[in-house]
């Protein structure tokens, strides 16, 4: 089974960024446009190496790429839930979009730039795992060519909930790979995987992905710190459940008070302690 979880930041930049490994990231990005002509080319403008991937370690750890008819990806893996991510995902496409211009102010040297964020966990209220945003016309539903420059899309992998044998689109498969790349090594590749040779070559490429001593410190402290997160988000879920619970049993137990239901009925119906509905009666 392949040894590095491909949905953390390190090893998500440092096998679909690298320069080596441009042909996995092509495949990708057809995936999720899933249009005609499909694109040939990527040009990688912040290739992975470690050095200034530490540098960027307290900004967007992103993957930003060019294809051959100057249109601007930017891909961002997320794994600990956020409140604002919307906002997050706007600002970092206005700023991929805007820095294109560099010293001259000529809006024409503006193209269209498209925003790809994976996350790995629940954002939109709806099952659909994967959506596109675009500007249209509120009236029309338009999509105007002179406004044609920002296209968002948003993969929800924890809302992907399809086997292998439903897994029909290449997107899917490449959906399929990263959330259970544990389960593979080039051994054992399901034949539904072997269709696309780019996600065979990953799976194959993330097995003998090798990590110096300093990679390996970076992945195991970012491991450390989404396993720290999720539990921060359970625990404090959980602590939720347990006081809505506890509101509930005392709402339950003064409306018991008013018809007068004796103490010890009220404590085995809500749980509550025999103090706490003691002093329910005494407010």
């Amino acid at each position: 089974m392949c040894k590095y979880n491909p949905k953390t930041d390190l090893v998500f930049r440092k096998l679909f960024g690298s320069e080596d490994n441009k042909d996995l990231l092509l495949s990708f990005i057809n995936a999720v446009l899933d249009r005609e002509p499909r694109i040939k080319d990527l040009e990688l403008k912040n290739p992975y190496n470690i050095a200034d991937y530490l540098k960027g370690k307290m900004s967007i750890l992103d993957i930003k790429a060019v294809d051959e008819k100057g249109v601007w990806y930017d891909i961002e893996m997320q794994l600990a839930e956020q409140g604002a991510y919307g906002k997050r995902a706007l600002y970092y496409w206005s700023k991929v979009y805007s820095n294109q211009i560099q010293r001259a102010e000529d809006y024409r040297e503006l193209r269209k730039t498209i925003g790809i964020h994976l996350l790995d966990f629940d954002y939109f209220a709806d099952e659909r795992y994967i959506r596109q945003v675009t500007l249209k016309d509120n009236e029309t539903d338009q999509c105007y060519q002179e406004l044609d420059y920002q296209e968002l899309f948003f993969i929800e992998m924890s809302k992907f909930d399809k086997d292998l044998k439903e897994a029909r689109t290449v997107l899917d498969r490449w959906i399929t790979f990263l959330n259970k790349a544990y389960e593979y090594d080039e051994n054992n590749i399901p034949a539904e995987l072997r269709e696309e040779r780019e996600i065979e070559e990953a799976i194959k490429r993330l097995e003998r992905m090798y990590f110096d001593e300093k990679e390996q410190e970076v992945y195991e402290a970012e491991r450390k710190w989404v396993m720290d997160k999720k539990e921060e988000i359970r625990t404090a879920q959980e602590r939720s459940l347990k006081e809505g619970e506890r509101k509930k049993a005392i709402k339950v137990a003064r409306e018991m008070l008013k018809d007068n239901e004796s103490i010890e009925k009220i404590v085995r119906y809500t749980d509550l302690a025999r103090e706490e509905v003691e002093e329910l009666k005494n407010i």
